[in-house]
């Protein structure tokens, strides 16, 4: 491969070397200072940079319908945009000629209504110049904006930008290598422009004679002038490329999922001072503190502090009830009052972002008829709803800083920008993380980053808060200082919350309800602790650490679908479908058939052994019935000589058996 591959680059410098070689160095400057160069360079650089202004206005709404908008034929206009980087440029200015000539299609009206000839005259040479040349200018934006995903947009529009706010602040700037190479090189281009121009445009001096065109002439009178002129194309040519360093197809700011220059994760407890015992389940008292527990609001005389996007006094402070009507893949009702905090928890599918894009109005897959105290919403576009979204990894806008990203809600509400700024330094305070307002993204660690994100949602008031697993990605250590904080702040927040999680953790301290989805439809909607004693989902009581199977209820127990039997000492009515929860410390293993009191005994082999706490966690497969996990002790484990593959005997007594009727 390697001597083709030689052979290629020396097909591609060669005619470079020849150049560098055949140049009169002694000659350069007063062959490009002479007034035919000058004049022709002036021009050139005046139908280039008209070129570039009418690519810009006709290209970047062009790229964006071609990355963003289904539309029938798409693929062809892709293909006429395309059209002109394989077409022969004279082929090109012969179209134009047809198509915008005094005999063209347009020509005759252009000269009639407007007294406008393109044909030799300078315009005609910026239209040649726009037809080759906007294409590389449309493809580069193209596929920045379909590298950009889109949750930076929904997120934008989430805190209230209007779809014009988010296209120039977001949007944009994001996409903005993709779009200064697109320019770079359709700049280039028109610069160099040479066939369609002398075709359709003609070769006058002053008018439509461009630097290519005078090269042209040159060569035919003085070869070491029009050698001189070459030399200068080739050199702004190499410049350009050289600067974007292959970067043409634009890769925009934050669209991979790996972020450089990631700053290592914050020590455990320097920034949120997490209580003891954050991370256990309590009960409700634990999990919610007093109404404006931890935050400190406006004294008197400080104006009104909604307006400022701070949280108002507690008697002040306005309550957003919630009731949706979700149709479409997920079918259910949701009612809450102000206040109250929803953990959203189910398998992988079973529609719990669907759920929160559908209330958010982002999808096509569920609608949501959305009432927030006692507005109805639905018909409003997502930045009108008042609904804030923080998406898993926060969508932070990698081109601004923490304090930026946080005053960002504020700025689409019209808050000023001192203002904002003042009110977002307090957010961040309260955060944990106002030292990091200068900070940028991609120089926060994941639990920063997390609280940042918060920061923002919470600063833009929204009447509803939707977290989508917004812990996920942090440490232990980092996810309880955040939860910590998290619950705090929702303790005294006026609307209604709805997080998304698979941490039993977080569904327990966080939650005042807990929504269990499969398949798009309710399963339970109860509060923590009913959910804890009686889920009625396996997923739910695998996720809770808990054994569960389902079956049909017979006298004795519960019938598997394997053909086993477990014997229950309470089993609801016979034919009932129903679940039965086992906790994995009433598992007992045996090396030996056991006898005695237990009703339920299976043997098995130990598949896996992982480590909980003080304790082991065994995983016992056993054939006719589904997969146990026990609970043992180190001592006991050595003991018994357990590993993976040894043979072992489960036994469960009857009486540690819990059925749930689904």
């Amino acid at each position: 491969m390697a001597i083709p591959a030689a052979l290629a680059v020396g097909l591609l410098v060669l005619p470079l070397a020849g150049v560098l070689a055949r140049t009169e160095w002694s000659e350069l400057g007063t062959h490009l200072t002479s007034s035919g160069t000058t004049q022709a360079l002036r021009l050139s650089v005046v139908v280039s940079f008209w070129a570039l202004g009418l690519s810009l206005v006709l290209g970047v709404p062009l790229a964006w319908l071609l990355a963003r908008v289904p539309f029938p034929g798409k693929a062809v206009v892709r293909s006429l945009v395309l059209l002109p980087m394989v077409l022969p440029p004279t082929v090109g200015g012969v179209a134009l000629l047809l198509a915008f000539g005094r005999r063209g299609l347009l020509g005759p009206w252009l000269e009639d209504a407007f007294g406008l000839t393109l044909p030799f005259h300078t315009s005609g040479a910026v239209l040649a110049a726009t037809f080759v040349a906007m294409p590389f200018l449309v493809i580069s934006l193209e596929g920045a904006l379909g590298g950009l995903r889109p949750r930076y947009e929904e997120t934008a529009a989430s805190l209230g930008a209007s779809p014009l706010r988010v296209f120039l602040t977001v949007t944009l700037p994001m996409v903005a290598p993709g779009l200064l190479a697109g320019a770079a090189l359709t700049w280039a281009r028109a610069l160099g422009e040479f066939g369609a121009t002398i075709t359709f445009a003609g070769n006058l001096p002053g008018t439509t004679q461009t630097l290519p065109l005078q090269v042209y002439l040159l060569l035919q009178e003085q070869p070491a002038a029009a050698t001189s002129v070459s030399l200068l194309l080739l050199a702004v040519a190499m410049a350009v490329l050289v600067a974007l360093r292959g970067r043409w197809t634009g890769t925009p700011a934050g669209g991979g999922d790996r972020r450089r220059g990631r700053a290592p994760e914050a020590v455990p407890g320097r920034e949120d001072g997490a209580g003891p015992g954050d991370g256990a389940a309590g009960g409700a008292a634990s999990r919610r503190e007093p109404p404006g527990a931890g935050v400190r609001e406006p004294g008197p005389g400080q104006g009104n502090p909604e307006a400022r996007g701070e949280p108002a006094a507690d008697g002040a402070q306005e309550r957003w009830a919630l009731h949706a009507e979700v149709t479409g893949f997920d079918e259910l009702t949701l009612d809450a009052p102000a206040g109250t905090t929803i953990a959203v928890v189910g398998p992988n599918g079973a529609g719990k972002t669907t759920l929160l894009r559908a209330l958010l109005g982002l999808t096509d897959r569920s609608s949501a008829v959305l009432v927030l105290g006692g507005s109805d919403v639905t018909a409003r576009p997502p930045h009108r709803r008042g609904v804030a979204w923080v998406p898993q990894d926060g969508a932070l806008f990698p081109h601004m800083t923490a304090l930026a990203n946080t005053a960002y809600g504020l700025r689409a509400r019209g808050v000023g920008r001192a203002q904002a700024r003042r009110s977002a330094q307090r957010w961040l305070d309260r955060l944990g993380v106002g030292d990091l307002a200068g900070r940028r993204p991609g120089q926060l660690s994941g639990g920063q980053a997390g609280r940042v994100a918060l920061a923002r949602a919470l600063a833009a008031r929204p009447r509803l808060l939707l977290l989508d697993e917004p812990l996920a990605a942090l440490d232990q250590t980092t996810r309880a200082q955040v939860r910590h904080t998290l619950r705090t702040h929702l303790a005294g927040y006026g609307g209604v919350c709805l997080i998304v999680t698979h941490d039993p953790v977080e569904a327990v301290s966080l939650a005042d309800r807990v929504l269990v989805l499969d398949g798009g439809r309710a399963l339970q909607d109860a509060p923590p602790e009913e959910v804890t004693r009686h889920p009625r989902s396996v997923w739910v009581a695998r996720m809770l650490g808990r054994n569960a199977w389902s079956g049909t209820a017979t006298e004795q127990g519960l019938a598997l679908p394997g053909g086993g039997v477990l014997v229950a000492a309470d089993p609801p009515p016979t034919g009932a479908e129903a679940l039965a929860i086992i906790p994995p410390e009433a598992v007992a293993l045996h090396r030996e058939r056991p006898g005695g009191s237990p009703r339920n005994v299976w043997p098995g082999v130990v598949r896996e052994m992982t480590v909980s706490g003080s304790r082991l966690r065994v995983l016992v497969a056993s054939p006719g019935v589904p997969d146990l996990v026990a609970e043992v002790t180190p001592q006991a484990a050595a003991e018994l000589g357990l590993a993976d593959g040894v043979e072992v005997w489960t036994s469960v007594k009857a009486t540690e058996v819990t059925t749930v009727v689904r």
